[in-house]
């Protein structure tokens, strides 16, 4: 067996399965429970099952993952030769996912370094690659987590919501409560900011905000090497679209991912939904 620095982190940072094998980092799935049926992440419900349960207005919620399934998760990464596990998740305001892995890390077999990122969706997934490529070089368990922690303040994430509807009732929108009173007239422009969502700008038309979410995004790279994720929700043209575009006006662009985020974040924010997330290398 080999003898490394593990890297963990959860559901919602929406890696691509083949970058997740290459580096040998595991995903604790969140869950969501739709009509009373729980379903994990990732392999229990396709985000077209999420949209159509949405779009019916059936009950959606999503709950963490329990201590017992993060204290298996890090018995099999010992077992496999870890000396030493790296446990990445999403922001703490959001979830109680990181209070759950910081629980299980106590009894685990081999010293656990649990990491509130602040991050959700590929911001969350930038800083785990930062940390696996930290530990295939080599480092120990508090240079992985230097390297992810210095990703994670360079990070941005911008978000476009066709309502905030969906936002309300999860109980996510935080400062962007705000807005809810014009929210039938504006289409909102979201970020993440102190591992929270909160109101950016209102736009009057979809097409202006999605404009905007470029405009602010490419502004945000500036000249710099970054790499970029676009996420959606049942809007894959409309990604496709913005990828094009920010591939053609962000000079220093290193990687750019296109994908559909999961059951979890779709949950709350619902179909329609445009991200991109910024990140210096």
């Amino acid at each position: 067996m080999s003898r490394h620095v593990a890297i963990v982190t959860d559901s919602t940072a929406y890696l691509p399965p083949r970058t997740m094998e290459r580096h040998g980092i595991t995903a604790v799935p969140l869950t969501v429970v739709v009509g009373g049926q729980a379903l994990d992440e990732g392999t229990e419900i396709s985000t077209r099952s999420l949209a159509q349960a949405l779009q019916k207005r059936r009950p959606v919620t999503t709950s963490r993952p329990s201590p017992e399934v993060f204290a298996r998760h890090y018995r099999e990464v010992a077992e496999s030769g870890a000396t030493g596990i790296v446990s990445l998740h999403l922001s703490a305001e959001l979830s109680g996912t990181y209070d759950a892995a910081v629980v299980a890390a106590r009894e685990a077999p081999v010293p656990v370094r649990v990491v509130d990122t602040g991050m959700v969706a590929m911001a969350l997934g930038f800083c785990a690659l930062a940390a696996a490529e930290a530990a295939e070089t080599g480092g120990t368990v508090d240079e992985a987590v230097t390297a992810a922690e210095k990703r994670a303040g360079g990070t941005a994430a911008y978000f476009y919501v066709d309502t905030l509807d969906y936002l309300r009732r999860g109980g996510r929108i935080g400062a962007a409560q705000a807005l809810l009173g014009s929210a039938l007239a504006v289409k909102p422009l979201l970020q993440l900011e102190g591992g929270r969502i909160g109101p950016l700008e209102k736009v009057r038309t979809a097409s202006k905000a999605i404009a905007r979410l470029e405009e602010i995004a490419a502004d945000r790279a500036g000249s710099a090497q970054v790499d970029i994720a676009v996420h959606h929700l049942s809007a894959p043209d409309r990604a496709s679209a913005l990828a094009d575009r920010l591939r053609a006006r962000v000079p220093g662009l290193a990687e750019l991912h296109v994908s559909e985020v999961g059951a979890v974040i779709g949950a709350h924010t619902g179909p329609g939904l445009l991200g991109v997330v910024v990140s210096p290398r």
